[in-house]
């Protein structure tokens, strides 16, 4: 694999890969859960894992209702996706204690590579703020021709230096992996719906824009 390239089968296990690294958490959380409910003998722990077990069984939910858009099918070729849904299952896998989301997008229908696209992107801003912060998300421009900004703000928001490489389609020599292939995917998605994909600072913000 070099450039932009990639093998239909390997794109296939890494995103696969990427999906059971985000459900493995909540998944084993629930085993836990189970486990110590089993072996309970007082009410308060009885209690301790019927919490940890709806926690967990939420956001494994979230996660997967999340995954199933932004990875997933989502429909037949040439579907539309409505932008409101969208909204529904970001702020489900996103939205935290430490991190909230402010939806700035008109409710209309999109098509869903372009929607895939732009929770690909709010992928890639949260993961600028692993303290947790704001993420803003604006449209740029209307109607079909639409395209997105996603604006991250947090402590110590930073770019890895790989990130604007893999949305460009470049990864050097390296081979792809797990942790590598979700930003090389929203990149693949922007050129399958004819924009460019970016990632920059602007001040102590961060910037996932296209258009």
């Amino acid at each position: 694999m070099s450039g932009s390239s990639i093998e239909a089968l390997d794109l296939a296990a890494l995103l696969c890969s990427r999906v059971c690294h985000d459900l493995i958490s909540p998944v084993g959380a629930i085993v836990n859960g189970l486990e110590v409910l089993e072996e309970a003998k007082d009410e308060e722990t009885k209690t301790f894992a019927m919490e940890l077990i709806k926690k967990s069984a939420n956001n494994a939910s979230a996660k997967l209702q999340f995954c199933r858009i932004a990875f997933g099918a989502a429909g037949s070729a040439g579907a539309q996706i409505d932008l409101g849904d969208a909204q529904t299952v970001a702020r489900g896998f996103l939205e935290d204690e430490k991190t909230k989301l402010a939806w700035n997008l008109p409710r209309v229908l999109m098509m869903k590579n372009k929607v895939k696209l732009l929770l690909n992107m709010l992928l890639i801003a949260g993961q600028s703020i692993p303290r947790g912060g704001q993420l803003t998300v604006d449209a740029i421009g209307e109607g079909d021709s639409m395209g997105f900004k996603v604006t991250a703000a947090g402590t110590n928001a930073k770019i890895l230096a790989t990130t604007p490489p893999l949305l460009a389609g470049e990864h050097g020599s390296e081979p792809l992996n797990a942790h590598h292939i979700q930003p090389f995917y929203a990149g693949l998605l922007a050129r399958a719906v004819g924009v460019t994909a970016t990632m920059t600072m602007d001040g102590d913000t961060v910037v996932v824009a296209a258009q």
